[in-house]
């Protein structure tokens, strides 16, 4: 009893993984798609969504609290390095200045009477007037003014720094983002949304994910990561209009830490952009190409999975089915597998129903121009009221 319902669960699971559609054909039709397994050099290119990123997305923030006075730029202008960005209110910073440099003067003016105090002190020491604490005291009240004079003095440079910042100017070369504040906003180093955005974008980082699994095969073939990632082909980008970019880019860097979340690697490739069509914050799609010599392609409707092994029916010389497991490359396009291993060229295999077949079922092979046509003619038929 336990083995016949093993075999009801096992054909319950071939008809379920079939990647079969539904033909249009009667059932007792006995006519099979069947195609020849070619050996060629393939490439397939696997698709990754991506987010597209400058190369340098600065945030652009105040080191001094006030009023915002002018605005420099407008969005989405290009900026050079030390471009100012925005005038911040500066009469208070004008004022530190002028206060500081005030302070100097004073004291600058105390030493210069100490100096005096001091020679003074030294002849009356020589000719024994005074004792050496007289002349000692006063040397003390000098090099404490001279103190006093170098806090006074980086009192100054602050208060010149922070009149400096009052006119944010740009970090880098880059385009301008959104402007949240306008003239008369109050803006600090500690407001929580910066300034501005100034992306650098000559060249564009695009980040995207490939699973563990795909990363670790090409490991083995590289003989480890940074192997890998120098084997790595140029890959392409699809944009979100379904155009490809025209300049080919190259992944540079991976992720060392595994996300236990997706089970997937994040990984950057590098996109020239001399024309600029790129912005930061876009998406696109990476193509990743699989270049393989003397491969077999095979459509993925025409295998099977059984416990995440997939399988293919292979046509005998009587015609006779056979099922025949194969292996197949990671790395796909969606439509269509690799086969490494389990078919060989000049083999005929079923590419089409495989979900109705069984092992050593005989069949009427058919190419899959016939086939199609059958289905055809089978939906007029059905819809005609025929069938």
């Amino acid at each position: 009893m336990k083995k016949a319902f093993a075999f009801l669960v096992l054909g319950m699971t071939l008809a379920s993984c079939g990647g079969g559609s539904q033909s249009g054909l009667p059932a007792a039709s006995n006519e099979f798609a069947v195609q020849t397994a070619v050996e060629s050099d393939a490439s397939v290119l696997t698709e990754y969504p991506a987010t597209i990123k400058g190369q340098q997305d600065i945030e652009i923030r105040p080191k001094v609290s006030g009023f915002i006075t002018r605005l420099c730029v407008d969005e989405g202008a290009y900026v050079r390095r030390g471009q100012p960005l925005f005038q911040i209110d500066r009469v208070q910073y004008l004022e530190a200045v002028k206060a500081a440099q005030a302070q100097i003067n004073v004291i600058n003016a105390n030493i210069n009477t100490q100096k005096l105090t001091v020679e003074n002190k030294k002849m009356l020491l020589d000719k024994k007037i005074i004792s050496d604490f007289d002349y000692q005291t006063a040397e003390n009240q000098l090099k404490s003014l001279q103190a006093q004079l170098a806090q006074a003095q980086a009192q100054l440079a602050s208060a010149r720094d922070n009149l400096s910042f009052c006119t944010v100017v740009s970090p880098a070369d880059g385009y301008v983002g959104t402007i949240p504040y306008r003239v008369g906003s109050l803006v600090s180093a500690s407001t929580a949304q910066p300034l501005t955005t100034v992306s650098n974008i000559s060249k564009m980082y695009v980040y995207f994910s490939m699973t563990e699994k795909d990363m670790l095969a090409l490991s083995r073939e590289s003989g480890g990561v940074n192997g890998a990632i120098n084997a790595m082909p140029s890959v392409g980008l699809r944009l979100v209009d379904g155009s490809e970019y025209d300049v080919k880019g190259k992944v540079t860097t991976m992720s060392g830490v595994i996300d236990q979340n997706t089970g997937s690697l994040s990984m950057r490739a590098t996109f020239d952009n001399p024309r600029k069509l790129l912005r930061s914050g876009g998406t696109a799609t990476i193509l990743f190409p699989t270049e393989v010599k003397k491969a077999i392609i095979v459509p993925q409707k025409c295998t099977y999975e059984i416990q995440d092994k997939k399988f293919v029916y292979v046509v005998g010389e009587d015609n006779k089915v056979h099922s025949r497991e194969i292996t197949v490359l990671s790395q796909n396009d969606g439509q269509n597998y690799i086969v490494t291993a389990g078919l060989k060229g000049g083999e005929r295999f079923v590419v089409d129903v495989v979900s109705t077949l069984k092992d050593g079922m005989e069949i009427k092979p058919i190419t899959p121009e016939e086939s199609a046509k059958n289905r055809k003619k089978a939906a007029e038929d059905l819809k005609n009221g025929k069938m």
